[in-house]
């Protein structure tokens, strides 16, 4: 893409999503009226559960066995953290290691063979959380199922601190481990204002800490025996936007542009894991931040290793930050490569549409479908 197009297309991008995305996300709406009560395990906090002594075997040369309904009662290890960030205060002009936290949902079974589900709140990059009542539902509908099911929260313009009356030279040095110098250099080049310059530095740091999550969850696998040959990341808004970007840029991409000098929380992030993302999930998205990846870097992307794709948008979703016709672009870089992937178009829908069905099934059941066939999950 044209620098200069690229850069007016992230300007209108950054002002639509600041105006349009609130706190939780933009998004409204719920389904699933009867699920199991989701219950908080008594060890909750900063830590995963111990692992339990028992093992059936090496769950990863077996298909998970998921059920067709909810089954099992719910369990939630809440607030842990899986790394820390760079973070500013409101006023504090000296950054500090933030822990990032994420919720764990999982079923009350003997099951050492589960599959692991990975979302990502939207928010326009500026707020939101992992508590979202829909994703709260979510979670609790495929973890009464048989999936482990992840809720992650990430650094937001809410962590990046005041840089009023800042200089361009002042702000490289104030972002310095937070987001890198040639990342901080584009995006000066392509805002208008301080807040759409923060929005894009918040969309390096939530790069940054949606792969720390994935790994700390294949790092804790065995804890909450998730099979890493079945791992689905998911989101909506900018969740979506941040979960296709990291499961079609390489594992490098959002972690090695910055050194642990510069940001010593790096090691805190489980580095030396390494995930296969088998799909992916997209609720009213779209492909800026790849394409922003591909304006700094010079490198695109997408082939034909990317994870197969599920996308649910809504039809009359005209928002300029995440038009319907950027799930068909989407749809059009698959197809030649010979990749997978599902388009469900949400008729009449706009953006955030939660409630929407399709033949009489919702959002949940829609992916339900896609990962069951798509992964060749056993169904009991």
């Amino acid at each position: 893409m044209n620098v200069n197009i690229f850069t007016a297309v992230l300007v209108i991008w950054l002002a639509v999503m600041s105006q349009g995305c609130s706190s939780s996300g933009g998004d409204g709406g719920g389904q699933n009226d009867e699920l199991p009560v989701a219950e908080e395990n008594e060890n909750t906090g900063n830590e995963p559960p111990e692992s339990e002594d028992e093992d059936d075997g090496d769950a990863g040369e077996e298909i998970p066995v998921v059920n067709a309904e909810p089954t099992y009662q719910v369990l939630v290890d809440e607030n842990i953290s899986y790394a820390d960030g760079l973070s500013y205060g409101p006023a504090d002009g000296t950054p500090f290691a933030k822990p990032q936290l994420l919720d764990s949902y999982y079923p009350e079974n003997n099951s050492v063979n589960r599959p692991v589900y990975m979302f990502i709140h939207g928010g326009g990059f500026t707020g939101g959380t992992k508590t979202k009542p829909e994703i709260v539902e979510m979670a609790s509908d495929y973890a009464s199922r048989g999936w482990v099911f992840v809720s992650i929260d990430y650094r937001t313009v809410e962590e990046l601190g005041a840089i009023e009356g800042m200089t361009p030279e002042e702000l490289l040095t104030f972002y310095k481990g937070i987001a890198p110098q040639e990342w901080i250099e584009v995006a000066l080049e392509g805002v208008e204002t301080r807040k759409q310059l923060q929005q894009s530095i918040a969309m390096y740091a939530a790069q940054r800490d949606a792969k720390a999550a994935l790994r700390w969850i294949v790092a804790n696998a065995d804890t909450y025996k998730v099979n890493t040959d079945f791992i689905t990341v998911g989101g909506a808004s900018a969740g979506a936007i941040t979960a296709i970007t990291l499961g079609i840029t390489n594992q490098e991409d959002f972690r090695d542009e910055i050194s642990v000098n510069d940001d010593p929380t790096l090691t805190t992030t489980n580095l030396a894991e390494t995930y296969s993302v088998r799909s992916l999930v997209y609720f009213w998205g779209a492909t800026v931040k790849l394409d922003l990846f591909e304006l700094v870097y010079g490198l695109n992307r997408y082939d034909g290793s990317d994870p197969e794709l599920f996308m649910a948008h809504g039809t009359q979703d005209v928002n300029p930050s995440t038009p319907y016709s950027e799930a068909l672009e989407l749809k059009e870089i698959y197809d030649p490569l010979g990749v997978y992937s599902q388009l469900v178009p949400l008729e009449g829908e706009g953006h955030g549409a939660w409630h929407a069905e399709v033949d009489g099934k919702g959002l949940f059941e829609l992916t339900f479908d896609f990962l069951v066939e798509r992964q060749n999950l056993v169904i009991d």
